[in-house]
């Protein structure tokens, strides 16, 4: 047996861990109906509140692919939620980074592991790539939908061209800060992974 290829544990971890994230995600995101700049504040809540299911994944990955995959999975939720396929490739993209960058470590690098989870974060900012790209069609749907022309107008205000690079930032700077706080909570699995 090949301990580098992943076996039917990791695909079920791999399974829960995602589902866990898509809970922390779902739940920010009704937080977002209450006004439009919480949506904006996604790139600090889903990190932090996601950093704790998210280093305790960590503690469990041993090979490579386990993060790429949990980026695919995610790709897919969103794709299925409503969110469309713009953002599938930033979602993707940062976790197969995140991906090289644990294993650049041995997957024994918290500096490393910190590093990861900060650019896998980036999947977030996909949430705001229908914003943007599609603009015009999705404040129609928006307007649509019953929202204000004020939210429409503040959450366009919070997220645009101009905006996301700062989003994308932020995202990667909570991810960093989540990593610790999630390690602080989770700091017995650390110890017995030997993530040091």
């Amino acid at each position: 047996m090949d301990n580098n290829k992943l076996q039917a544990k990791d695909f079920i971890t791999i399974g829960i861990f995602t589902a866990l994230l898509f809970v922390v995600e779902f739940a920010c995101g009704i937080l977002g109906f209450i006004h439009p700049y919480i949506v904006a504040s996604y790139v600090i809540m889903i990190p932090i509140v996601g950093s704790v299911p998210m280093m305790l994944f960590y503690t469990k990955i041993e090979k490579f692919g386990m993060l790429s995959i949990m980026s695919v999975l995610l790709a897919i939720i969103m794709f299925v939620t409503g969110m469309g396929y713009l953002g599938a490739p930033l979602i993707i993209g940062a976790g197969v980074i995140a991906d090289l960058i644990a294993k650049s470590g041995g997957y024994k690098s918290f500096k490393k592991t910190v590093l990861s989870h900060g650019v896998f974060c980036l999947w977030i900012c996909a949430n705001y790539f229908p914003v943007i790209v599609t603009a015009d069609s999705y404040r129609k749907n928006l307007v649509d939908g019953g929202y204000s022309t004020e939210y429409c107008d503040n959450l366009f205000r919070a997220i645009n061209s101009k905006t996301i690079a700062v989003l994308l930032i932020l995202c990667f700077v909570f991810g960093v800060i989540g990593a610790f706080i999630g390690k602080a909570v989770v700091k017995k699995h650390f110890e017995k992974a030997g993530i040091v």
